[in-house]
């Protein structure tokens, strides 16, 4: 595939979700140039599905993709055991093998939602990872001082405060970085969480006599709940899931992020969006922004008419309050509300059932459940409803 070298193209390329870049002149110069350039991508299967925070970066490889460039999708099954703590305030459990292992399963099948994965380099980095020994590794880290780690904001913040930081998580950085070093790449794509981590491949190219990589760096996308989209916080729109449902979180989704989502989360014109926000401050109702926005995404991962059947949904059962022709059904073990709650999934534990009811999210055939009532019972045939969005009826 010949490589388009469009200055409108590369622009959009370099400046849409991006908030540094390094080198920015180099890699301007190198796209430009017609070379073809290896972009490096990698993610750790810290769970099984792969949301639309992390989305942001795959739509970014599939700019270079279009313009002509070769993908390197890395897998950090190696990394995945370790654990990344750039993003967090406490040490990152280990996972085991296991978890990593049926983790990463469906990881290539969810990114051929976004990038020609067919044409894309596919690798998982325990394959050069796992054969380092102790003096590679001794060399790997003598490129790097103890303080330049704990400078890091989170891990600076954790020291102070007296919490535990791992020697586990110093190394980290050594095996991201090197990931780069294995397949020479020339851009790598990430986060503002991962700056550390990025900065340590350019230098362990450097080492290893291979020409340092340009980076590109992103903003996060927020979740459901306005904190970072994490899996492990349970605010993420996955990529995998159910239409209506990811329309509706898409819809639950803080008015003043319409913008960013229309511009990390989808690729229709920055004119558009443009557009968009200025209607915004011109006083247009968010919601009917937000509508659009959440049949776009739906649309992205699931097609048209997928997506004009969720918005269908959406506004029958959500914004008519109209109860839905069609939900799922469950015979459950027990027939009583949290048992119910749990068994179909709406819930994630009795725990959060009970807190749930406790707020007056739930109702049985639209009578709500009072506080405390946990053990309310069912009965085959009943609806039962959480907030505006689930529903399942009990067989």
């Amino acid at each position: 595939m010949k490589i388009n070298t469009d200055p409108q193209k590369i622009e959009q390329l370099l400046t849409r979700g991006v908030e540094q870049i390094v080198d920015k002149a180099h890699l301007e110069a190198a796209l430009k140039s017609g070379k073809k350039l290896r972009i490096k991508l990698g993610t750790d299967p810290t769970s099984p599905n792969i949301h639309i925070g992390r989305a942001v970066t795959l739509l970014k490889m599939r700019d270079f993709q279009e313009l002509g460039h070769q993908l390197a999708l890395i897998v950090g099954d190696f990394t995945g055991v370790i654990g990344d703590t750039s993003d967090k305030d406490s040490e990152r459990p280990m996972l085991t093998h296991a978890q990593v292992e049926a983790n990463m399963q469906g990881y290539f099948e969810q990114a051929a939602k976004i990038i020609d994965i067919r044409e894309c380099e596919k690798y998982y980095n325990s394959e050069w990872l796992g054969k380092l020994n102790y003096h590679e590794i001794g060399e790997q880290a003598d490129q790097f001082s103890i303080a330049e780690f704990i400078a890091r904001e989170n891990i600076k913040k954790r020291l102070d405060g007296g919490t535990r930081v791992s020697l586990r998580e110093v190394l980290y950085p050594l095996m991201q970085g090197y990931d780069s070093v294995a397949i020479k790449a020339d851009v790598e794509l990430g986060g503002t969480d991962q700056w550390f981590n990025l900065l340590a491949g350019r230098k362990l190219q450097e080492f290893y006599k291979q020409e340092p990589q340009d980076i590109i760096v992103g903003p996060l996308l927020e979740g459901t709940d306005g904190r970072k989209m994490s899996s492990s916080w349970g605010n993420t729109i996955n990529l995998m899931a159910e239409p209506n449902d990811m329309f509706g979180k898409v819809m639950s989704i803080a008015d003043s992020l319409i913008v960013k989502y229309f511009t990390l989360a989808t690729r229709l014109p920055m004119e558009e969006v443009n557009q968009y926000e200025a209607e915004l401050k011109q006083g247009k109702n968010p919601r009917d922004l937000k509508m659009k926005l959440a049949h776009e995404i739906t649309r992205i991962y699931n097609g048209l008419s997928v997506a004009d059947k969720a918005q269908e949904y959406f506004i029958s059962t959500f914004s008519k309050k109209e109860m839905p022709d069609e939900m799922p059904e469950i015979k459950p073990s027990v027939y009583d509300i949290a048992t119910v709650l749990v068994e179909s999934e709406i819930c994630k534990s009795k725990s959060e059932a009970r807190q749930v009811i406790d707020q007056g999210g739930v109702k049985i055939n639209d009578t709500k459940i009072q506080s405390g009532n946990y053990v309310a019972l069912v009965k085959a045939g009943d609806i039962v409803q959480k907030g505006s969005r689930w529903f399942v009826k009990v067989k």
